[in-house]
C-alpha cells in the first residue's frame, strides 16, 4: 500500500497554467474556477508560490482545490478515500514530470518519499 506525501521544496502543483489543465471546468465550481484563474501569474505559477523557497505563502489558508484531502478529492474527482493515496501519487508524478522532468531531482525525492512510506508501513505490520 503506497502512501502519498507532499515533499518540501517541490511546488509542482503550484504551476497552475490552465493550458496544462484543460478539465478545470469539470471539477471546479464556477466560483472556484474564477478563484483559480485569479491565482495564475503571468508565468503560469500561482501568485502565492515563492519560487526561491519553493513554498506556498498562504499554505494554511490555501483554497480547497489545493488540498490533498479525502473529502476534497471525493467531491472534486469522485475518488474514494481508500483510493486517494494511489491517485495522488499518479497526479504528483505527472505534475512533477511536466514541470521539472521525469528524471529531475524533485522526482527522485518524491519517489524516495513514497518508497520510504511503503517501507515504514511494511515494517509496522
Amino acid at each position: 500500500m503506497a502512501t502519498w506525501r507532499c515533499i518540501e521544496q517541490c511546488g509542482a502543483c503550484c504551476h497552475l497554467d490552465p493550458a496544462a489543465r484543460p478539465g478545470l471546468k469539470s471539477y471546479l465550481t464556477p466560483a472556484e474556477l474564477a478563484q483559480y484563474l485569479a491565482l495564475v501569474g503571468k508565468d503560469g505559477w500561482c501568485i502565492h508560490f515563492n519560487a526561491d523557497t519553493r513554498q506556498c505563502r498562504i499554505y494554511a489558508d490555501r483554497p480547497r482545490f489545493c488540498r490533498v484531502e479525502a473529502t476534497t478529492f471525493q467531491a472534486m474527482y469522485g475518488i474514494r478515500p481508500e483510493a486517494l493515496a494511489d491517485f495522488a501519487i499518479v497526479c504528483c508524478r505527472q505534475q512533477i514530470a511536466g514541470v521539472y522532468g521525469r528524471r529531475s531531482e524533485v522526482m527522485r525525492r518524491f519517489n524516495d518519499a513514497v518508497r520510504r512510506s511503503d517501507a515504514d508501513y511494511s515494517q509496522s505490520q
